[in-house]
């Protein structure tokens, strides 16, 4: 039955108005949304550039001149910035709190420099500096553990996508689409060309041949398109190897092979320092050497039941830098020093071992895997919880990267007034 007029004007008229209602409940439940929707949930489509060109990157003077590798670990209750659970890119044998660590308070400290304050790392702020740049780890795993730990902060940004042209976990670029940054890992635990020639050795972690003055072509060869490159080394120092020169054996770490000299582990460290300079004589990016970060094993070595179970940092006050650690820590400096000397201008000196000499909380010890598991694995006092201490070295690189903007602009400033 056909309505009549007036009705039919009537029911188009409620029909009108309650599409009304639902259309202005819907905007209300999207504007709702993205009110409440958390800050890094997802990267934006197009991230926003909110952050200044380098010659208006404002560096208080007396952070500039800031000595920020002299300090103490202060509280930082708003720590950590990501967890095990937001954060893919936790290697598992750093992964503390999903293999049962008790306790969380090593996760809320940052490193706070005696004459200054060190600002906290801005992942939007970072990745604005770095936009169409590269960055390059080199080294052992705590650079990879630095590596990931920089992804995870970043996180709050954006994942990056893999983009490594093989399935070797030694050698990862990781790509920032958005940003058209690229973010690399190449394993050199030795820096200079190894191989491996017991797999045992004398103290069961491998006897090495150690070829002290030639490049490790697996990176050397793959770095020069790099802007920025972070190297590091240390730790596989102190297992046993044979030293080579001129491909002769010129003696060894504790090699227990007939008519050739022991030497001390520095000898190997200093030359394979002096060798990888001599590599980036010609790298036209900035190279940031990371000093060695301490192990912390108390009560025997790492293979005679030696943990690190402590729970919170250490006052500068209260332990110093010596022994092995010390050794190896001037090693570093010295070659450092002498490759700046030899006209290296583009590189900078990040130095974490004092920072994290306070820090033998920070450690896996036997949180890397669950305690019914069958593995031959020793309490780690070596790597970092993620997340954990080496998240301030972000705030480390992050001021780093300001200075080093800084530092550009004023070099292309002066040389345009010439």
């Amino acid at each position: 039955m056909e309505l009549h007029p007036f009705r039919k004007a009537r029911n188009l008229k409620r029909r009108t108005k309650i599409i009304w209602i639902l259309t202005a409940a819907a905007i209300i439940v999207v504007i709702a949304i993205r009110v409440n929707k958390p800050r890094y949930s997802s990267p934006p489509s197009t991230p926003p550039n909110n952050n200044p060109p380098a010659q208006d990157i404002k560096i208080i003077d007396s952070r500039e001149k800031c000595d920020i590798f002299s300090g103490e670990w202060i509280r930082n209750p708003e720590a950590p910035y990501y967890t095990n659970k937001t954060c893919w890119a936790i290697h598992e044998h750093q992964n503390c709190m999903k293999y049962g660590r008790p306790d969380s308070e090593f996760m809320k400290w940052r490193w706070k420099p005696d004459g200054c304050d060190l600002p906290l790392f801005n992942p939007f702020q970072f990745l604005d500096i770095v936009r169409g740049k590269s960055l390059a780890f080199v080294g052992d795993s705590v650079g990879r553990n630095q590596m990931q730990s920089m992804i995870c902060l970043l996180s709050r940004v954006e994942y990056p996508i893999d983009v490594s042209p093989t399935a070797d976990e030694h050698f990862k670029h990781w790509r920032y689409v958005n940003y058209n940054f690229t973010m690399s890992y190449f394993w050199s635990p030795f820096l200079v060309r190894s191989t491996e020639r017991d797999a045992g050795g004398p103290t069961n972690t491998g006897l090495f041949n150690l070829f002290l003055d030639e490049f490790d072509d697996s990176w050397t060869s793959q770095i020069h398109g790099f802007d920025y490159l972070i190297i590091n080394a240390g730790h596989w120092f102190t297992r046993t190897a044979v030293y080579y020169e001129n491909r002769r054996v010129v003696g060894c770490r504790y090699c227990q092979l007939p008519n050739v000299t022991d030497l001390p582990q520095t000898f190997g460290y200093r030359r394979a320092f002096r060798t990888a300079f001599r590599a980036l004589e010609n790298f036209t990016g900035v190279t940031f050497m990371r000093t060695f970060a301490p192990s912390h094993f108390e009560g025997g070595e790492w293979n005679a039941g030696g943990d690190c179970t402590r729970r919170r940092p250490l006052g500068s006050n209260e332990t110093v830098l010596d022994g092995a650690t010390l050794d190896m820590y001037m090693t570093q400096l010295e070659e450092f020093r002498a490759a700046e000397g030899r006209g290296n201008e583009r590189m900078r000196l990040m130095d974490a071992t004092q920072m994290m000499l306070l820090r033998p909380d920070g450690h896996p010890s036997r949180y890397g895997h669950w305690p019914e598991e069958k593995v031959v694995l020793y309490n780690d006092c070596v790597h970092w919880c993620l997340p954990g201490p080496i998240d301030s070295w972000a705030d480390v690189l992050h001021h780093m990267l300001k200075m080093e903007a800084r530092r550009w602009y004023e070099e292309k400033k002066k040389k345009k007034m010439q």
